[in-house]
Formats: C-alpha cells, structure tokens, sequence
C-alpha cells in the first residue's frame, strides 16, 4: 500500500467512523441478545434430551473407549490416520496445527495485500475453503469411527461356518480385552511391547496360545480368570489367535 492508498483509506476510515454508530449500546445490544438466543437453545435441548450418566467409573475396566471432544475429532481422525507412521504422528498432530496457528498469528505481518473483498482474493479463498473442507471432513471421519478398541478383519478363506463365527467371536473378545494396546495384529494396534500377533497362529499351536494367556510374561495380565469364569469366551479367543495364519499377508495391506 503506498502513500496516497493509505491516505485514501484514512480518509474513508474517518468519515465511516463519523457516520457509524457507538458501540454501547447497539453492538453490545445485539451480542447480548444474540448470547440469550444462544442459552435458551441450550436450555431448551437439555430439557429436551437431558444430558447422559453413565455408570460409576471403573478404573479397572478394559472396555470404556475414551473419546475426545467434538472440537478435537480432525486430530482423532489425524491420529488414526498416522497409526501406521509412527515417527509421523508428532508432525501430524503437534507441528503442523501449531505451524498453522503460528501462521495465523502472524497473518497481518505477511499479508499486505491493499484488497479486502475476499472475491478480489482467489487464492486466500481458495486456501480458507480447503482448511474448512478438510477439518470438516476430519471431523465427520473422527465422529462415525468405530471404537479403536474394535479388530475389523476380513474373514479368512477356507474357513466353515463355525469356524468364521468363532473368528467374529473372537475379535470381539479381543477388542474388549484391550489387547491392541500392546499387541499388532494386521494394521491394529501398537507395536510393542508385547509382540506381534499377525502370524501368531502359525507359531503357536491353540495348546501354547492357552498356555500362554493362562500364565503370561509380565505385564501381561493372566487370563486365567477368564478361563474360569467364561470357557466358552477363553477358548473363542484362543481359537481366534491360533486362526491369525489364513491369508494374514492381507491384512497388512
């Protein structure tokens, strides 16, 4: 902007100012209005639908999937996204939102382009359209997930029918056992520190597997009270493990 826009532009900054209204009471009138419209619609859903309680909480339990607030499902969805990149998952979380608000920030010390209307700004707008694109698309990925506590695997092939419901039986067991805390199986999961469970079926025979969730290494949790208290569960499970040899090349993408 040179010497003449900007004396333009104080000069029109003047008289619009000499013309417009003070701030008290109109813009403090309509924030305050537009702050009670926005309680009574709160109030209103409340009555509505209430607001949830769940149970006590239990500090023991396998089975409650954290979840983030709604503002923070992109970086959810971001952080799924990156499970397989380990190394990235820092930059993708931590850098890159604190580089664009960094950039924000800084926003009125790069930008000196003299024009305002945002139609005269293609790539400004271009830029603005993309982020809300991708954070909202972040967000709605972030929202309908399942829980990460869930294997979704696909059915290996040449099983029978009852072998594939013992299969679909033993995920869910698997997944409510928190076991992908430790455990990788497929692109499940964290690698370390227990090992790597994609193959396992091909290593252990059903016998070992039990064996080895009965009296395991520490910190592994023992699922011999399992065992005891849910057979028909202890054996699903061990059944699901020792079924992690079919086709398993697959799951790794």
């Amino acid at each position: 902007m040179n010497q003449a826009e900007k004396e333009q532009y104080l000069r029109e900054y003047a008289l619009l100012k000499n013309e417009g209204k003070p701030f008290f009471p109109y813009a403090v009138a309509k924030d305050a209005i537009m702050a009670m419209i926005v309680m009574a619609v709160i109030m209103l859903l409340s009555l509505m639908f209430g607001a949830e309680l769940g149970p006590a909480v239990n500090p023991t339990t396998t089975t409650y999937v954290p979840r983030p607030d709604w503002y923070f499902f992109f970086l959810f969805e971001l952080l799924r996204v990156m499970r397989n990149a380990p190394k990235m998952t820092d930059l993708a979380t931590l850098g890159v939102p604190t580089l664009c608000m960094v950039g924000l920030f800084l926003l009125p010390l790069y930008d000196r382009s003299p024009e305002r209307l945002i139609t005269r700004r293609p790539v400004a707008l271009a830029a603005g359209i993309a982020t809300i694109v991708c954070i909202a698309y972040l967000t709605y990925s972030g929202a309908v997930v399942g829980s990460p506590n869930q294997l979704v695997l696909p059915v290996p092939a040449g099983l029978t029918k009852a072998q594939k419901a013992t299969f679909l039986a033993g995920e869910i067991i698997v997944g409510e056992s928190g076991c992908e805390g430790c455990h990788e199986i497929g692109t499940y999961g964290n690698n370390g520190p227990g090992p790597l469970l994609t193959h396992i079926g091909s290593i252990l025979r059903p016998g070992g597997i039990a064996s080895t969730l009965k009296n395991p290494t520490a910190p592994m949790p023992s699922f011999a009270g399992l065992a005891k208290s849910s057979p028909k569960k202890f054996d699903e499970l061990v059944q699901f493990l020792s079924m992690l040899h079919y086709n398993s090349s697959s799951w790794t993408g």
